[in-house]
């Protein structure tokens, strides 16, 4: 189904107040390092979508998702409940973000804030939640008891969700993955580079697309994205498929550390990463050896629902 769509940007609507008798929306904002995507459901069904680049300061970042949210009411001719997805969590005794990679919202109350902008309830929830949340109802695992649900982009986080329902704990931060170091770490792994919240070696900063990117320079002396040195090794080049071959071992180490915790029946990766074939193939044969057990059942798959299931997550963050 062709859906309304923008990928470059908006401009400010003028505020407006919908008509008695338009269609009540679930409105869902994926609050991303790089973008800011946001969906409009009529019931199950997508009636706008929106995506535009993510301002680096917190004033920005509460303006345009609000021009966002006022666009994609505009497109679909009706009004709604707004769900935001952000990369951090907030915290329960203050409403402050905290463990945010977009640091600019780290000690931000961004849902009051964004509450009085809006003028409406807000619901928010961390990014890896909302994707976990979207894969486990009706995407790739889809019936499966325990999901660990994995984004692998900007940042690296990860959501829980156990028989239907997300696990967040009494800190708000079950699943964050990214922020353990990473295990069994090699004699040129140690200490890690410095991550944002002040440790060294944590998984984020070798998993994460600037990891990526950061790893293959420091060792071929070229700078490359992650894409360009997935078709690099492809095309034979030997630095590139060392990178590549680099980031499936830490993939499958990260992974085993999690699957001797949890057990989860289904690993579902997401993010820009996740697009990445070979993983698929490798990690799961490369994870054997640290996983405490004879022999390992869980899958690793990738989203269904690609980089619409953290913005499809947020929307039904409201039943």
């Amino acid at each position: 189904m062709n859906t309304p769509s923008d990928r470059q940007g908006i401009a400010s609507p003028e505020p407006r107040v919908p008509s008695p008798g338009t269609v009540r929306l679930r409105i869902g904002i994926d609050l991303g390092g790089t973008k800011i995507e946001g969906i409009a459901l009529d019931r199950e069904r997508e009636v706008a979508r929106i995506r535009v680049n993510t301002p680096r300061d917190y004033a920005g970042t509460i303006e345009a998702i609000a021009v966002l949210v006022q666009a994609l009411e505009e497109r679909a001719g009706g009004s709604g409940s707004v769900g935001v997805g952000i990369p951090g969590a907030e915290a329960p005794a203050t409403g402050l973000v905290k463990n945010a990679n977009s640091i600019w919202l780290i000690g931000r109350p961004l849902r009051g804030d964004l509450e009085v902008r809006l003028g409406r309830e807000v619901r928010l929830a961390n990014d890896a939640n909302c994707f976990a949340v979207s894969e486990a109802a009706d995407g790739a695992a889809a019936g499966a008891e325990v999901v660990f649900g994995v984004i692998v982009g900007t940042g690296t986080g990860a959501g829980i969700v156990v028989r239907g329902k997300v696990l967040t704990g009494p800190n708000g931060i079950a699943g964050e993955w990214g922020h353990n170091p990473l295990p069994w770490p090699r004699d040129d792994e140690r200490p890690g580079r410095k991550c944002y919240c002040g440790q060294y070696g944590c998984i984020e900063t070798f998993l994460c697309g600037p990891g990526m990117q950061t790893d293959h320079q420091e060792r071929s002396g070229r700078h490359r994205t992650p894409a360009e040195i997935v078709n690099d090794a492809a095309e034979g080049d030997r630095a590139a498929q060392e990178t590549l071959d680099r980031h499936h071992e830490r993939m499958a180490r990260a992974l085993a550390s999690v699957i001797n915790v949890l057990d989860p029946d289904v690993i579902v990766l997401g993010g820009g990463l996740s697009n990445i074939r070979s993983l698929y193939e490798q990690v799961p044969r490369l994870w054997e050896p640290f996983v405490f057990s004879d022999a390992s059942r869980t899958r690793l798959v990738q989203a269904r629902h690609g980089d619409s299931s953290g913005v499809r997550g947020a929307a039904w963050l409201w039943p």
